[in-house]
């Protein structure tokens, strides 16, 4: 969790920017970029620590997971965040609307079900039908789009592999795993196998996403996502700096992609594999890095007991204030970005 939200602060300054314009305006990513070397965290760690506090509330139960999950979002858009995804949004509507959870997801294959899948991975990886009800659950409350669905599992998988494997993975073996879980026909498992050719062929990062058809960066496509993160990973799966670097300087939705990968690759390294600096500087409330610890151990703790547990304490009253604050140091940056260079 804590590999999520260091990705999420230290891409969130890039995001949106082209590499080219991003290399300009950050010659180096070893500090945050976007108050002052302070980090702050957006929607994707948000909603991975709504997640892990669902399922510390649920003890994995999918009904309990998806009607504490849908509680939570409600919440969550009536503090006004900062920055909503269009189908996130929309399907938060729904379910303020009175939609149960089964039925208020939109029809969207965005990355959204990505940037929460690795916790749910690696608290429930060694149970494949809960965590393919939880994922289930988690994807289509928002997205009701098998390819959203499909990406988000593989994440969870990716991190369960990378907190339990002894070794690293080849595109090739996580290639055979991924076809034991997905369907043969899967557009998303014919990324993967992509993935590992690309590898195998000794493709740079770049050289692969520009073959995606994806402008500017990686966008929020799951299918130019979860390639991009993939190719990434499996090169980078004990580096958790020199992964996360080269996933933002890719580009595009730069926040939500080293998120995403942040909380794979930190999956393995945990906390002693995050530079300690960053994790200092990441000075966000009420969603600290303290906080986020508690919340991992609690769900540790929970799985441990194979049970159903309180979640932790948050000042969720206090939300809208920080939520206000992100808001314009976020305004204060766009408008910085309209200034040089270019």
């Amino acid at each position: 969790m804590l590999g999520t939200a260091v990705g999420d602060a230290l891409g969130l300054a890039c995001e949106g920017l082209s590499p080219q314009r991003q290399l300009k305006m950050f010659p180096s990513l070893d500090r945050y970029g976007l108050l002052f070397g302070t980090g702050m965290v957006s929607d994707d760690t948000e909603h991975t620590v709504m997640v892990a506090q669902s399922l510390i509330v649920s003890g994995g139960d999918a009904t309990r997971f998806a009607r504490n999950f849908a509680w939570r979002l409600r919440a969550w858009l009536a503090a006004l965040p900062a920055g909503v995804g269009m189908a996130t949004g929309r399907a938060i509507l729904k379910l303020w609307l009175f939609f149960p959870p089964s039925y208020s997801g939109v029809r969207s294959a965005g990355n959204g079900p990505a940037m929460r899948a690795a916790v749910m991975g690696v608290a429930f990886g060694n149970d494949r039908a809960a965590l393919l009800a939880l994922n289930r659950v988690s994807a289509r409350i928002t997205h009701r789009d098998e390819r959203a669905e499909e990406g988000a599992l593989t994440v969870a998988i990716a991190a369960h592999l990378a907190a339990t494997s002894p070794s690293t993975l080849s595109g090739k073996e996580f290639v055979a795993v991924m076809a034991e879980r997905l369907p043969a026909h899967s557009a998303t498992l014919a990324s993967i196998r992509a993935v590992a050719a690309s590898l195998a062929a000794g493709e740079s990062a770049t050289d692969f996403v520009a073959g995606l058809g994806s402008k500017n960066g990686v966008s929020g496509y799951m299918l130019h996502t979860l390639p991009a993160v993939l190719h990434v990973w499996l090169r980078h799966q004990d580096d958790y700096i020199g992964g996360v670097t080269e996933m933002i300087r890719l580009g595009g939705d730069s926040d939500s992609t080293a998120a995403i990968l942040g909380g794979i690759i930190g999956a393995r390294v945990g906390r002693d594999g995050i530079p300690p600096h960053l994790l200092r500087n990441l000075r966000d409330w009420p969603r600290s890095p303290r906080f986020i610890e508690r919340v991992a151990r609690r769900l540790a703790q929970s799985r441990v007991a194979s049970t159903r547990m309180p979640a932790v304490f948050s000042l969720v009253i206090a939300t809208p204030l920080r939520n206000l604050l992100f808001l314009g140091v976020v305004l204060l940056h766009g408008f910085r970005r309209l200034l040089p260079p270019y």
